[in-house]
Formats: C-alpha cells, structure tokens, sequence
C-alpha cells in the first residue's frame, strides 16, 4: 500500500461527481444526495453550476476550482477536508477530470490521506463510442488538439498508424479544421463519427469516411455549432497484396523527401520489390498529409 492509499478515517471525503451533458434527467440520485450533504461543492465555474443547484434544489455553498486557481487554492479544499468535512467536486458538464480540472486536487488529496470517491455518471466520450458503431473493445482519449494547424497535423502524424479506436473533443469553431486535417492524414476512407450536442434537443450522431464526412459538416452550418465528440475507426495494417511493412514506408518516406512522387515510387519499387503502382498510391497520400 502506498501512502496515497492509506485512508485517514478523522478526515473528511473527496467526491468526485458526475454532472450531466445536456440532459438533467441524466443526474443520478444518488449524485443529487451526496450535493446535498456536503459542506461545500469546489466547482468549474460557479455561476454556470449554481443554476443547476438552483434547478434541483441544492443550497450547498459553491467555492471556484477551475484550471486558473486550481493548483493556488487546492490547499483551501484541503483544510475543510483535513478539518472533517466532506467536498464535493464537480465540472460543469460530464465527469471531472476528463479534459477538465479537479486533477491536482485529487492528486494533493490522496497524498495527504483523504478519502477520494468517484460518483460516475455522464461522460461525452463514452457516451459517444457506445452509439459510434466502431470498435470498442480498445481505444484512446486524446482530449481536444492543438489550436494551431502545425501542432495539430503533427499530433495525427503520431496517430496515424494507431489501431485502437480514436476519440478526440472539439471546440465547434475548429471542427471543420480539424476534420480536414484528419481526412489529409489518416486518408478520406477511414470510417468516423461526429457526436454533437449529445443528449440536447439537437443531438447528431453521423457515421461517414472521413472524407464525406469534413464535406457534410463543411454543407451545414448548423453541424458548426456546440459540443463535438470525434470518434475515429483505428489503423488497420493492409493485408495481402496491398500489405507493405514499416521498412518500405521508410524508404519510400525518405525518397519523397528529396524527389517528386513517380520517381520516388519507382525506386522505392525497385530498392524493397514492392509493387510500383501501389508505391506511387500511398506517395500520393504522404504528399497530401504533409502540411
């Protein structure tokens, strides 16, 4: 047992509460009690969370705990914890932590032997891959992207050959972007689904290749706006024919580096005895993922 796991029973417990996404009926009971009961709730952005309080009838006092103060004023949640009371921490949608703050708190919390309990409920990214029709059994949470085009395609670089089930968040003015940048890098084919606005009145679940996919959004202005969830149909190795291994992308990826397309191709073709034709496919491909 390490220090963080050994529990100091005089002291007051960390709950980590879900919040709902859209939908207030999605708010468990038993979230709604343990709000009620606490002496104080360490919120995102108090304003935001104290209508719903105020929807659900919670007085509990609201005190801010959001990415600005969180490391500053962990230490006030601390001394009411350490003083036997007990804190609940919340976001102002989904589940704490979770491309939210409350990570330091519940770091500095453990390590100082308070009690830390989750209260599970909504998360955008789960709720997105259990309605996605992709796989999954394995996959990763990159959270939101880099702002900037640059950082961004080189982020999908590295995540171009991953074969679990990809799940990224997005902000609504960059999603056109961003599904522009993916369609460049992980090709127009890869299967993808856009969750927005999830359990709201205008919710959108659309599963298209990523290539029709940037054009239905692009169409529609309306698919511009409010909370996206990406979930993105992980790498899988070509098979038979079409199967070309790591080596020979290598080679292939330093020739274009210093010679157009068909040539590259063709002495790729030559050096690792690969098809040309289907060398000079995926130089195409390199090229048009290159930022």
């Amino acid at each position: 047992m390490t220090a963080s796991d050994e529990v100091n029973s005089a002291v007051g417990t960390l709950y980590v509460v879900a919040t709902p996404i859209g939908n207030l009926e999605d708010m468990s009971a038993r979230a709604l009690r343990v709000l009620a009961e606490v002496a104080l709730i360490a919120a995102e952005d108090t304003r935001h969370s104290a209508r719903l309080m105020q929807h659900f009838g919670i007085s509990t006092p609201l005190a801010a705990c959001h990415e600005h103060n969180e490391r500053d004023e962990g230490g006030r949640f601390l001394r009411r914890l350490l003083a036997g009371e007990d804190v609940a921490l919340i976001s102002d949608a989904g589940t704490p932590l979770i491309s939210d703050p409350g990570y330091h708190l519940v770091r500095q919390a453990r390590a100082v032997g308070i009690r830390v309990v989750p209260l599970p409920g909504a998360c955008a990214l789960v709720a997105a891959l259990s309605a996605a029709g992709l796989p999954s059994d394995r996959f990763i949470f990159e959270g939101f992207l880099p702002a900037k085009q640059v950082a961004r395609r080189s982020r999908l670089e590295h995540l171009r050959e991953e074969p679990r089930t990809l799940i990224f968040y997005e902000a609504p003015h960059r999603i056109l972007d961003s599904l522009s940048d993916m369609e460049a890098v992980f090709g127009p084919d890869r299967p993808a689904v856009l969750g927005r606005e999830l359990t709201k009145a205008f919710e959108t679940l659309k599963g298209l290749p990523l290539g029709q996919l940037r054009a239905w959004v692009a169409s529609d202005a309306n698919q511009q706006r409010g909370e996206c969830v990406l979930v993105i149909s992980g790498w899988e190795a070509p098979q038979g024919d079409d199967a070309v291994d790591a080596n020979t992308l290598r080679v292939l990826r330093l020739l274009l580096a210093e010679m157009p397309v068909k040539r590259a191709a063709s002495l790729a073709a030559e050096i690792t005895g690969v098809k040309k034709n289907l060398l000079y496919q995926l130089a195409l491909q390199e090229k048009h993922a290159d930022p």
